[in-house]
């Protein structure tokens, strides 16, 4: 209900504090909307990983105005859903759906955006997650099958390789990363031309992991961890995997991937580019 007092006009605060809530809703309009993807088994280390993720994206969220969503049911993947979203992300696999494979082409052929964490680019054949899908593992990613990887999961020293990307523009030539398990591949991805590198380990690093074996400690190398495809709006980053305390047989987590400011700042100018730029 309206007032008027000697011609003028009154509006009840309650009427005032809706009208001036609905124009603060308009202004905070999201800036982009964010899907993820998961499946949350098997692994425990991966496991932990998604469920960090999961608490510390929506905080995300909520600091830098955009939405984020998550869900297990990849059956989500396809054209009807995506649409309803700007960047897609992979926590632990990948699609295995022949549909749901293509819809994910589809979306990103058409510039859609995407960010892979870990385990989202791993293919061993034979293994429960085979190279079956030669546009994603090869043309997309690009880092071909897993190879071997370091053990324990162990923080170590990045050197950025490019500081005029917008995911790693703020980010100081090295800093010490969160404990991981560090993969490698079989593809040189130095050697495609559409491939950019942004983060590598740096040889301060060295030596990486801490066995029992001896082939997961790494003595030298060039290992990319984080790089983008120049021909998609997409970064995979090779940071994922929490330490879980298997040796003891409590599986108590010992280390948090998101426990970590720096790397944290990656990630999130990372996604904002995804979200806000172009490819």
């Amino acid at each position: 209900m309206l007032y008027f007092v000697k011609n003028k006009l009154i509006i009840p605060f309650f009427l005032f504090f809706l009208i001036a809530s609905g124009s603060q809703a308009q202004q905070r309009a999201p800036r982009f909307k964010v899907i993820a993807f998961y499946t949350g088994k098997n692994d425990k280390a991966h496991i932990s990983y998604v469920h960090e993720a999961n608490r510390w994206f929506p905080k995300m969220a909520a600091q830098y105005n955009f939405t984020y969503d998550s869900t297990s049911d990849w059956s989500n993947l396809n054209a009807a859903f995506l649409k309803n979203y700007q960047v897609v992300l992979f926590l632990d696999t990948r699609p295995e759906a022949p549909e749901q494979r293509e819809a994910f082409r589809t979306y990103m052929e058409n510039g859609g955006a995407w960010m892979g964490f870990h385990f989202a680019a791993f293919a061993l054949t034979p293994s429960a997650y085979p190279q079956n899908w030669d546009w994603y593992h090869n043309e997309f990613v690009g880092a071909g099958s897993y190879k071997s990887n370091t053990w324990r999961p162990t923080s170590a020293i990045l050197r950025v390789e490019d500081r005029q990307h917008p995911a790693t523009k703020n980010l100081p030539i090295t800093f010490k990363s969160s404990p991981n398990e560090w993969y490698r591949w079989t593809n040189d991805l130095k050697a495609n031309p559409d491939i950019k590198i942004l983060l590598s380990i740096d040889s301060t690093s060295f030596p990486l992991g801490t066995g029992p074996k001896l082939h997961e400690i790494w003595h030298s190398g060039y290992y990319p961890v984080v790089w983008t495809n120049k021909k998609y709006k997409m970064l995979y980053i090779n940071m994922g995997h929490n330490d879980i305390d298997y040796d003891n047989k409590t599986n108590k987590e010992l280390s948090f991937t998101f426990d970590n400011e720096i790397q944290n700042k990656l990630i999130l100018d990372g996604l904002v580019w995804l979200g806000t730029g172009k490819k």
